[in-house]
């Protein structure tokens, strides 16, 4: 094994991703977003589904984060979970909030795949089907003896200022912001896909797959998942389209195959996604053991649902 060679290609794979995929698609998505916000559309959503999703233990600030998480990317919510917790959202409502966006997919894989054939209107519904119904399985059932005070009322505002900046002005702050966090991706990319590649020259991949061949045979899952599922939960969901963008190219998956995995494959539930979003407060930390069941609801069903699907 030339190690050389697996960083080489690791960080020839990371560039590409980087620099043709997510930085075009989060310019044009943060753009429009930040259009939205500028105009005031995005508060107005925020205070009319406020009423409509508190059965799910949603707060008008989580609803901002579900629009950025699906619209977005995964590191988009963090602003809005950052000031749930400085507001003294009740540990029941942030409990929910952060089982919700686990559960969902994010907005920087969701549409770099939509040129090899994912159905983004499905996956986004499924995707916020499955976090709202994990948000309210962690505030009725698993969360339900955590406490409700709120330390300070929370109100629902803009996460933004909302002065009367220029179309050119939301132009240039949305582009710089779509690059630093594109390019900000590359370090934790480049590792995690070398870490990949180590372990597929080691033989690793291949020891997997043969000791798992019985039980996706009987499921009926084909071999070639083992890779992009290893890459997604060890790597995060950047490494993840890196890996199955490749594997796309080289039709060795079909889009059918993509859009079937989407429920379990595209969300934020990985060592990255945990770590960062933990890492936000100590209380997300204490919470997290709440969470978990919920998490797994909302992925479970989001599963079951591209699986009938497909």
């Amino acid at each position: 094994m030339n190690i050389i060679d697996v960083i080489m290609s690791a960080g020839k794979t990371s560039v590409d991703v980087a620099l043709y995929t997510l930085i075009p698609v989060m310019i044009i998505m943060l753009i429009v977003m930040k259009y939205l916000e500028a105009k005031g559309v995005v508060d107005a959503i925020v205070r009319l589904t406020t009423p409509l999703l508190k059965p799910f233990g949603i707060s008008g600030l989580a609803i901002f984060a579900l629009i950025q998480l699906n619209f977005v990317s995964f590191a988009a919510p963090i602003a809005a979970l950052a000031i749930m917790e400085k507001r003294g959202t009740s540990d029941r409502q942030l409990a929910a909030a952060l089982a919700m966006l686990f559960a969902m997919g994010q907005g920087n894989v969701f549409y770099p795949l939509i040129p090899f054939g994912l159905h983004w209107g499905n996956a986004i519904g499924i995707s916020i089907v499955g976090g709202l119904i994990a948000a309210a399985v962690t505030y009725h059932l698993f969360g339900k003896k955590l406490s409700m005070t709120v330390r300070r009322e929370e109100v629902t505002e803009s996460l933004n200022d909302k002065s009367s900046a220029s179309l050119i002005a939301i132009i240039n702050g949305a582009g710089a912001d779509a690059i630093r966090l594109a390019l900000g991706s590359l370090p934790m990319l480049l590792l995690s896909l070398t870490i990949v590649g180590i372990l597929k020259e080691a033989g690793f991949i291949t020891l997997l797959t043969t000791l798992l061949a019985p039980v996706l045979t009987f499921f009926s899952i084909p071999e070639i998942y083992v890779l992009p599922t290893l890459t997604k939960f060890l790597a995060g969901g950047t490494a993840y389209f890196g890996v199955i963008s490749e594997l796309l190219r080289k039709g060795l998956v079909t889009p059918e195959q993509v859009n079937a995995s989407a429920g379990f494959l595209i969300q934020t539930f990985d060592l990255p996604g945990v770590g960062i979003f933990l890492g936000i407060a100590s209380r997300f930390v204490r919470l997290f053991r709440y969470v978990i069941p919920g998490v797994i609801t909302g992925i479970a069903l989001r599963t079951l649902i591209h699986a009938l699907l497909y």
